[in-house]
């Protein structure tokens, strides 16, 4: 890698797409050639804010469309400094789970996506976001217990798809169909990267 700032790679898709799975092995394949390379998974449940979520997900906290859009954004620039700190030292951050989430899960629930975009404009631009596209019943049918209410309602997965892939249509997006193999993904993911990312 060049002596430029780091780069920055998010994962998007429902849940059960794969995107921890291939966000990790990403970050193997990139220590294993040379990068270094540094893993988040937002919601970061470790945090305050995090911890906060958490308790929504389960049904413990009765917040609004915008209240957890908000909380989400948050959650992500509890992480700001120390993600901008990597970069600026060449570091490549896998994230799985970025900005692009917001948009989609909010823009579902009925939220200006203009909006969401501008909340999180101080954040640290995704350099490619890959986006891992599964149908929501296939997702909903890789976890048969202990969904979160957003796991638990097709219908609204089927609005954040539809918002995931009306973004994916802009530059700096790239969308890998995820029903196939893993291993097939993770290929494809790895030749994504290195032409977006590294090219001569």
């Amino acid at each position: 890698m060049s002596a430029r700032r780091g780069y920055l790679v998010a994962f998007e898709g429902l849940d059960q797409s794969g995107k921890q799975t291939q966000a990790t092995g990403l970050c193997e394949r990139l220590a294993a050639a040379g990068h270094a390379c540094r893993l988040l998974s937002f919601p970061d449940y470790e945090t305050p804010i995090g911890q906060e979520l958490a308790r929504a997900l389960r049904g413990e906290r009765d917040y609004g469309p915008e209240v957890m859009q908000l909380l989400y954004v948050a959650n992500r620039f509890e992480r700001r400094d120390q993600m901008a700190h990597w970069l600026g030292e060449g570091v490549v951050v896998v994230c799985d789970r970025y900005t692009a989430s917001s948009v989609a899960y909010g823009e579902a629930h009925g939220l200006d996506p203009a909006w969401l975009v501008d909340i999180q404009r101080g954040l640290p631009p995704a350099d490619l976001t890959v986006l891992l596209d599964v149908q929501s019943d296939t997702a909903s049918g890789r976890k048969a217990l202990n969904r979160d209410r957003y796991e638990r309602d097709l219908a609204l997965l089927d609005r954040v798809r539809a918002s995931y892939i009306r973004q994916a249509a802009a530059p700096g997006w790239a969308l890998v169909e995820a029903a196939r193999d893993r291993d097939v993904v993770a290929d494809e993911v790895a030749r994504l990267v290195q032409s977006r990312l590294w090219r001569p």
